[in-house]
């Protein structure tokens, strides 16, 4: 196991993190679960008291056989302006936990203008709560639009960040130079969920990435990354931590051969989409009928090159689902009013475009697992 600086909290973090959304269905596979995950060399564990038993199940593991100095703890809260109600929170948190301080607190979902604004009113309360020891860095996790993670990271009021980029979603590449810029940890969410449902690829997905797998390839180019600090991994039993941490050693530069797979995999999304490639420039936006454009077409992107529908459709299926942490409509609310098209510097067909991925990912509406 690797370890990296956390950014100015000057702590060094495993580069792989438990996650501990998805170990939920017994508080002995949970404690077992974490003593395996600390066993391996992973030193960073994250939890919100939104994840169910989550907080509980820790703190139960915490008072076995696992010294707490080992350990570096992540809990969440949403955003609030309420003081009392932080410091209720906060003080749930660590008694579930079976502890008397955080290492890290961050703002669970800064995903929305509004949340940000809320922040400005919260943030004095966990000062407070920094001065008497409870807590001893503040970060903030996100779904939101890059503008929004950009100004939250620029107010420099957190040490940390917990955000979305991977191989297949390399939007927030801006957010990712800023917090390195401005010396914050950066944590990677769900990588082999989120980053494309990886650990069950598609035959094509596959075939393009030999001879590696697509989340070991997802993984090396995260951590081949020196800007990042740590991989979440969400193990829902001890057993799937041992492929994900069999390279947690893999921090070297890309090599040659991984670098021509993924030269291979560009190619293979220009040839399979041709004109009909959407780059993610995101100059659609904003759309009347609040349709997420350019995530809508990335879901066409991936299902068209690299057969990832089934990726496509769990996602798809979110939009008017999910909130603030997925928002938008689907591609079936497009009216063809053509704003769009002039924005778009590809001229690509957008409310044809919208209506095709609607017709191929269009499924079972999905929702967050926790909300």
């Amino acid at each position: 196991m690797h370890y990296r600086r956390f950014g100015k909290t000057n702590l060094n973090l495993s580069v792989f993190s438990l996650g501990t959304m998805r170990y939920l269905v017994s508080q002995e596979n949970a404690v077992e679960t974490i003593k395996q995950a600390v066993n391996m060399g992973i030193n960073h564990i994250e939890t919100a008291r939104g994840y169910g038993k989550s907080e509980k199940y820790l703190g139960a593991a915490l008072v076995c056989d696992l010294q707490r100095t080992q350990l570096y703890i992540t809990t969440k809260i949403t955003p609030t302006r309420d003081v009392g109600l932080i410091e209720r929170y906060i003080n749930e948190s660590l008694e579930n936990l079976n502890t008397d301080y955080l290492d890290f607190l961050a703002i669970h979902g800064i995903n929305t203008w509004e949340h940000l604004e809320i922040t400005h009113h919260g943030i004095k309360a966990i000062h407070k709560m920094i001065d008497d020891g409870r807590v001893r860095h503040i970060g903030f996790s996100t779904h939101g639009p890059l503008d929004v993670i950009l100004a939250t990271i620029n107010t420099d009021f957190f040490q940390f960040i917990n955000l979305h980029y991977y191989y297949f979603f390399q939007h927030n590449a801006p957010a990712i130079e800023l917090a390195k810029q401005k010396d914050m940890g950066i944590f990677i969410i769900s990588p082999a969920d989120k980053g494309g449902q990886l650990y069950t690829p598609s035959s094509t997905l596959e075939k393009l990435c030999q001879p590696f797998s697509p989340l070991e390839l997802n993984y090396r180019f995260l951590l081949s990354d020196p800007r990042i600090t740590t991989l979440s991994v969400g193990a829902a039993r001890p057993q799937e931590l041992e492929w994900p941490l069999s390279i947690s050693d893999r921090t070297e530069p890309l090599t040659t051969q991984e670098i021509e797979i993924f030269e291979r995999l560009e190619n293979q999304a220009l040839t399979k989409l041709g004109t009909e490639k959407c780059s993610q420039c995101y100059a659609c936006l904003p759309c009347p009928e609040n349709i997420h454009i350019p995530e809508v077409l990335r879901l066409r992107n991936l299902s068209v090159a690299y057969d990832m529908t089934g990726f496509g459709k769990y996602r798809y299926g979110m939009f008017e689902n999910a909130g603030h942490w997925f928002p938008g409509n689907k591609g079936s609310r497009c009216t063809e009013c053509g704003e769009c098209l002039p924005r778009c510097p590809e001229n690509l067909d957008i409310p044809s475009l919208l209506k095709d991925t609607h017709q191929k990912l269009k499924g079972s509406s999905g929702r967050r697992l926790w909300d």
